[in-house]
């Protein structure tokens, strides 16, 4: 059980070494741990090739730099990894309405 105490919560960011985005993906744990600092154990930074980038959060792909058309803007990452993690959070200034035209 996640509690401020033991945290729970993984976030695992996969980024190609060849195309050299560990200071991307360093960023985006930095912004990720200070936003979430009370739900995760931990931002992992792993990396790989083939310009990969992606981002799990509990084993779950939220964003897939192929898939979903580049680098995620760190207000949509925070968004993924909040619905992921903390579902009831409220993220203040950057948790705007969604539109309703769906």
């Amino acid at each position: 059980m996640t509690s401020p105490d033991n945290p729970a919560h993984r976030v695992v960011i996969t980024y190609c070494s060849q195309c050299n985005w560990l200071l991307r993906a360093g960023w985006m744990a930095q912004e990720l741990l200070s936003s979430f600092s009370d739900e995760l154990a931990e931002v992992a930074l792993r990396p790989g090739t083939g310009g990969i980038f992606t981002v799990h959060a509990d084993e779950q792909l939220i964003w897939e730099r192929q898939r979903d058309g580049g680098f995620p803007e760190i207000t949509e990452l925070k968004r993924r990894v909040r619905d992921v993690v903390a579902p009831e959070r409220h993220l203040g200034h950057i948790d705007k309405p969604r539109s309703s035209g769906q």
